[in-house]
């Protein structure tokens, strides 16, 4: 499996994510260590040596935890998070590192008071129209709106925008599909 691919965080990389988190909050490094995973996880996403590493059970748990250490030491990201990803290794859980870091994401935002929305788009936005989305959604959120873009062509046309559990969706596919169901009916 993909380093890429892994976003959905299991119990145990929550609490895992929770632990690094309040450790972080205590020492006065949150934005570091934020930073800090980003870049890590960033790392796995782009090697593929890295990702098997973490996931494949042909390595020893000793294995792990070594070459792990040399990564962290060579890669110049902060103590913490190269302790954090040691204790992983060592207590069995370097297939939850990735994943953790979706849980610790989540809690940083939350900390921060940022919401976060994710827009679907048929095409790649503009920076215009980016910049458009993101100040509507702050205006109507009343505060700091962390926006992804992603790309579907099958939505033909419009977007979709989710924000918490909340999703709108003025694409034209979903249009269409509520045209269909009317005619059906009629």
């Amino acid at each position: 499996m993909a380093a890429s691919t892994r976003t959905h965080a299991s119990e145990a990389a929550r609490r895992y994510a929770r632990a690094l988190f309040e450790l972080a909050q205590d020492k006065g490094q949150l934005a570091d260590v934020h930073n800090d995973y980003k870049a890590f996880v960033e790392m796995a996403n782009g090697s593929k040596d890295l990702t098997i590493l973490l996931d494949s059970p042909a390595f020893s748990r000793d294995e792990k935890v070594k070459s792990l250490a040399a990564v962290m030491k060579k890669s110049g990201l902060g103590t913490l998070l190269a302790n954090f990803v040691g204790v992983m290794a060592t207590n069995g859980r370097t297939a939850d590192i990735v994943p953790a870091q979706s849980a610790f994401d989540e809690l940083y935002a939350k900390q921060r008071g940022v919401q976060r929305a994710v827009v679907r788009t048929a095409k790649d936005m503009t920076g215009a129209e980016r910049a458009r989305i993101e100040s509507i959604l702050a205006k109507a959120v009343g505060g700091e709106v962390e926006l992804t873009s992603e790309v579907d062509p099958s939505l033909i046309g419009g977007i979709q925008l989710r924000i918490g559990s909340k999703l709108v969706d003025a694409s034209i596919a979903a249009k269409l599909e509520r045209m269909n169901t009317a005619m059906k009916g009629a």
